[in-house]
């Protein structure tokens, strides 16, 4: 009977003795960053001063559009204010590349079969590449590895990885005069001959000769594929160097899907920086919450929830995004961009960052 006694004891204790050693969990970081960039003429003195202001906001990674010898000098003096830098590279839009413009054959076709680089849909800087065409997809690789081998780059970032608008947010249609209630052939990209032979290869038609090609949802899943294994070979190339990759994308994936053919749910990702601005979608500030949200629960990575300082010129609403975008699981924010912040606007990152203990 008294060993029946002592070891209901012994068990009480060590049931008593397990329920409270559990480890603390670890507190979540939420971080502030910002989309920017260097320029072609580096000067160190304007980066000191850039780099105080960054921190005097919180700011702690800068995704920052440069060479890969800019980035270099770059990397070692954020790296003593604790700042991260990534390198911002433009992937599949590819504006003024003196090499990409000798290959006329590697950019993006519409349905109208026309060129990216004669027709640019919206706006002149609009040149894409295809992601079907080997000699494009081994040059955006290259572009990738260049900046891999800059030491101590937080993550290689991938924007404009996707394909041109086929349908503009409700804000940015009237500014080129277009009402876009459905996928007009001119900004429905890409078929190239070679997308169009390797989908006639699995499926024996041509999308050019549907109907209605726009309703495919096979042609539109060929496309979207394309994408993404061109961006998981950008993250496996990275990952096996011991790097991340992280990328600028559209609100949520679904509503990627449709405006720009980009699934980024399938992407082999670190952190995605979903563009959540609101203004251009005739959108509120609770919408934020709701893309943020939608993000967070598609993927398994962190989603740090972009915005845009313009759509955002009320402190008021800049704080309550942040608050909204925080409070629906990001792992921070970045601003589209610091440098043009107003007085009131700074004060808001000011007074978060105190609040949240940030950095």
């Amino acid at each position: 009977m008294k060993q029946i006694i002592l070891f209901i004891l012994l068990s009480v204790l060590f049931s008593c003795k397990t329920n409270t050693s559990k480890e603390p969990s670890k507190k979540k970081t939420f971080t502030f960053s910002s989309w920017g960039s260097a320029g072609a003429n580096f000067k160190e003195q304007d980066w000191e001063k850039k780099l105080t202001y960054y921190d005097s906001l919180g700011i702690s990674e800068l995704l920052i559009g440069a060479s890969p010898a800019i980035l270099a000098k770059l990397v070692p003096m954020a790296a003593k204010k604790n700042i991260k830098i990534h390198g911002w590279m433009w992937t599949l839009n590819r504006p003024g590349d003196t090499v990409a413009k000798k290959h006329p054959e590697w950019y993006a076709v519409n349905r109208k079969g026309q060129n990216s680089l004669d027709y640019r849909a919206y706006v002149d800087y609009y040149q894409w590449l295809s992601p079907f065409h080997p000699g494009a997809r081994n040059h955006i690789i290259n572009n990738a590895k260049k900046l891999m081998e800059v030491k101590g780059l937080a993550s290689v970032h991938l924007d404009y990885v996707r394909y041109p608008d086929v349908i503009l947010g409700a804000d940015l249609q009237p500014k080129y005069n277009l009402v876009q209630e459905t996928e007009m052939p001119e900004y429905d990209y890409d078929y190239h001959p070679i997308a169009r032979a390797e989908f006639k290869k699995i499926f024996d038609k041509d999308p050019l000769n549907f109907k209605h090609p726009e309703l495919s949802t096979e042609w539109r899943q060929f496309r979207l594929n394309a994408i993404t294994s061109l961006v998981n070979e950008i993250s496996d190339l990275a990952h096996a160097k011991k790097l991340k990759v992280t990328a600028a994308v559209f609100p949520f994936p679904e509503m990627s899907r449709q405006m720009v053919r980009q699934a980024w749910n399938d992407w082999n990702l670190d952190t995605a920086y979903p563009m959540l601005y609101q203004n251009f979608y005739r959108e509120n500030i609770n919408w934020i919450g709701f893309a943020t949200k939608q993000g967070v629960s598609d993927v398994s990575f962190p989603v740090i929830s972009g915005l845009y300082a313009p759509g955002l010129k009320d402190p008021a609403d800049l704080e309550k995004a942040i608050r909204i975008a925080k409070k629906n699981g990001a792992s921070g924010i970045s601003i589209f961009t610091a440098d043009g912040l107003s007085k009131e606007q700074k004060a808001v990152f000011v007074k978060l960052k105190k609040e949240w203990g940030i950095k």
